[in-house]
């Protein structure tokens, strides 16, 4: 998956890669089958991932991804989540950030919602 402003996407099945930079888990549940020294994680903001309601309605409609970012874009602009965004775009203003996820398909996921929350500021 594409990246930008110091951010990269990559499954978190994939073994560390030096450019990595900060590894940030993005998924609410942790992965399957994926141990805490092998996944070299270094932070976990559950904060900012999709709702666990938001995510079970999701798994039940996938053929509403529209509607499902728009929920998730709802989530990202409370206030309360604005520190713990602002935190991962100041992380990337310095040094490489790469998001992990478990998704088989993080291009139709909430991945590309949150990367766009933090590459424009949507949730400031």
């Amino acid at each position: 998956m594409a990246s930008g402003k110091g951010f990269k996407v990559r499954r978190v099945y994939d073994p560390p890669e030096k450019d990595d930079g900060v590894r940030v888990l993005v998924d609410r549940l942790w992965p399957r089958g994926v141990s805490k020294d092998a996944a070299g994680i270094d932070e976990w903001p559950k904060s900012v991932t999709p709702s666990a309601d938001l995510r079970k309605w999701f798994h039940a409609h996938e053929d509403r991804y529209g509607e499902f970012t728009d929920r998730y874009r709802a989530e990202l602009s409370a206030p309360d989540l604005a520190d713990d965004l602002a935190h991962l775009r100041d992380l990337a203003a310095s040094q490489p950030v790469t998001l992990l996820t478990a998704v088989k398909h993080p291009d139709h996921s909430h991945v590309p919602v949150l990367l766009d929350s933090l590459r424009d500021g949507d949730a400031s």
